[in-house]
């Protein structure tokens, strides 16, 4: 274990950089070869292809207007000087999407309740749209448990509406590592009932998971021991297959449950958010440039291009057996951000997720969040998609 010496193994952003340059070599070959059969979800409009063109009218809410900012992706209140990155919009390549529209969203959703479910990058998601809802309407927060909040409730009044978050960075039963026990231990074929056992108050469910799956584990399927990830004295299986039965298991859940009861409910998946990280995380100018990649400067493949075919072949599998079950109480959707956020290195927190971290100077060694977005940032476009694929739902533009 002498190459994690040093690094906090409760900050998964820490561990990214040397997991993902093992991760994206191993793979990167393989994955290259399946780029010209990539699957793509099946919607109306193909949001994973497109560019980021300049946009004047900027975010719709800032750092101090919204309240429920995580502190540590509060970019400009922290003190980060460049402004540009707020000031890009997505735009796709067959279609328009629109700006996110606070008042018809929440008329979409009226009664309702929208669930986020998985890690932290779940959480990020889920306050880009709180923070938009808010410049229309103010969400009530009546629910708080766990350490960092990491099971919270809100309602909004206006429109009868319940938003929700759940902790739950593997979708299955998992016991995270410790201090002691450097380790995650996963059971594939069980899913995680802190957010299962509430499927049935649930409207909309917005999974987003990806990044715990790098770390140390050990797994369990169907009572025996699968193999490991980095540990020593174990069959090494890598991480990639792990994360698609987890998946499978994970909608599984969802068709089987809902068949008992007669509520309707639409399930999303985000596809993989990648990082940004260009060498040490704890160096200067880990992530630090200040503009999107064009296309042509930044290939989807490698490790990153596997985590998102694999939850797109796990969702469009979920599709079929949600059909040959005949239920249809159960619609799968995926949010295919990864190619879009890939192009994004400038939206990270990156020192930022400190305040002020060179009020004494540049130092050489400084912490870097190259995982999570700055709030307003990219992450908004997540939920723009979102919003777009509800309203074509609503007014039958997809199948």
């Amino acid at each position: 274990m002498s190459l994690y010496i040093g690094i906090d193994y409760h900050k998964p952003y820490n561990l990214a950089a040397y997991f993902w340059s093992k991760a994206h070599s191993f793979l990167i070959a393989k994955s290259r070869q399946k780029n010209s059969s990539l699957i793509k979800p099946c919607l109306g409009c193909d949001h994973s292809q497109g560019e980021w063109v300049p946009n004047k009218l900027g975010p719709l809410y800032n750092g101090t207007t919204c309240d429920t900012i995580k502190q540590g992706q509060n970019c400009v209140v922290y003190g980060r000087p460049d402004k540009d990155y707020l000031h890009w919009r997505w735009s796709p390549k067959n279609c328009k999407l629109p700006r996110f529209d606070p008042r018809n969203f929440l008329k979409l959703l009226k009664n309702k309740h929208i669930a986020f479910v998985g890690d932290s990058l779940a959480r990020n998601q889920l306050e880009s749209m709180l923070c938009m809802i808010s410049t229309v309407s103010k969400p009530n927060l009546y629910y708080t448990d766990g350490e960092d909040n990491k099971f919270r409730k809100w309602y909004i009044p206006s429109h009868n509406l319940n938003v929700s978050i759940y902790w739950s960075p593997f979708l299955v039963k998992g016991v995270e590592k410790t201090n002691e026990n450097n380790f995650n231990t996963l059971y594939l074929d069980l899913v995680d009932e802190k957010w299962a056992k509430e499927l049935k108050n649930m409207d909309f469910l917005v999974f987003s998971i990806g990044h715990w799956y790098l770390h140390p584990a050990i797994y369990h399927y169907k009572n025996s021991v699968l193999g490991c990830h980095f540990r020593e004295n174990c069959t090494e299986i890598g991480f990639f297959d792990v994360f698609g039965k987890a998946l499978k298991t994970a909608f599984l859940s969802v068709i089987d449950r809902k068949a008992l009861d007669k509520n309707a409910i639409s399930v999303f998946l985000t596809t993989f958010s990648p990082a940004h990280f260009e060498g040490e995380w704890d160096k200067f100018g880990a992530c630090a440039k200040t503009r999107p990649y064009k296309e042509s400067e930044m290939i989807l493949d490698g490790a990153i291009e596997e985590m998102r075919r694999i939850g797109v072949v796990e969702l469009k599998e979920a599709k079929i057996r949600a059909k040959g079950f005949g239920n249809n109480n159960v619609r799968f959707e995926g949010l295919d951000i990864t190619k879009l956020a890939l192009l994004r290195p400038d939206g990270h927190p990156g020192p930022y997720m400190n305040a002020f971290p060179f009020a004494n100077g540049i130092s050489e060694r400084v912490q870097n969040d190259c995982v999570h977005w700055c709030l307003p940032g990219p992450i908004d476009t997540w939920n723009e998609i979102l919003f777009d694929v509800i309203k074509r739902w609503d007014k039958g533009k997809i199948l």
